[in-house]
């Protein structure tokens, strides 16, 4: 039987032409196709109350936590800070509910880039609300104008790692982030860094919590390297 993948699915509130006026729910296109391409079936989840968060959550085998707007800095006690972007405090509360809801009903999680950050969150650490906060920036992790398809910044995996079972130890990634962990949750440890300190992966440190977040976007790189589809494939059908 399928594995039933939650992909946990962005809003977009601003009106628009192509859109006719309608808000519309959506998740890149990537993300289905690499949980399909790994023998998942994917199914979309909505931004919803927390309050439904248990249903979702026994609907489906495993969640998925994509990327999209900053992480609102309310939720780990701070003000907005000048440079952050747009936030969606309805995405985070529920997406924070289902994170809760995953560890109690002992479903998987894979968090990806902004995932990874809600995720460190919700678990109890905290974020650079902007990377000019973070002294020692001085790797390009906003890769524009270079697109999506290529890496361009190296991480290196800790050898005492699962990550590390799916990648070597040294690897080049896409990179999308203006945001980044500062302070890591109790109960998650950093499986992977960049050259100039960010943590670019997490693990649990909890045997019983079956938990892998990565900063790059490997849904935007799958069909280009087959090692960033091995995140999907060990995602669907092992974690």
């Amino acid at each position: 039987m399928q594995q039933k993948i939650g992909i946990v699915a962005n809003q977009l509130l601003r009106a628009t032409e192509t859109f006719q006026g309608n808000q519309v729910t959506y998740t890149p296109q990537g993300f289905v196709n690499a949980v399909k391409q790994a023998g998942g079936l994917p199914v979309l989840i909505p931004i919803s109350s927390p309050e439904t968060a248990s249903d979702y959550i026994q609907m489906v085998d495993k969640i998925l936590l994509a990327g999209g707007q900053d992480v609102s800095p309310s939720l780990y006690n701070e003000a907005p800070h000048p440079k952050l972007t747009e936030t969606n405090l309805d995405r985070d509360l529920f997406e924070q509910a289902l994170i809760n809801e995953a560890l109690k009903q002992n479903k998987p999680i894979l968090a990806v880039c902004r995932g990874m950050q809600l995720l460190n969150v919700a678990l109890g650490g905290n974020l650079y609300q902007d990377l000019t906060l973070y002294p020692n920036w001085s790797v390009k992790h906003e890769q524009q104008p270079t697109p999506p398809q290529f890496a361009t910044h190296e991480i290196t995996v800790e050898p005492d790692s699962l990550l590390h079972e799916l990648l070597p130890t040294s690897y080049f990634v896409n990179s999308y982030h203006h945001q980044a962990i500062r302070d890591l949750a109790p109960t998650l440890k950093a499986t992977a860094y960049s050259p100039d300190g960010l943590v670019e992966a997490v693990e649990s440190n909890e045997a019983e919590q079956r938990i892998l977040g990565v900063q790059w976007h490997p849904e935007l790189i799958h069909q280009k390297n087959p090692l960033d589809q091995k995140l999907f494939d060990y995602f669907v059908q092992s974690l």
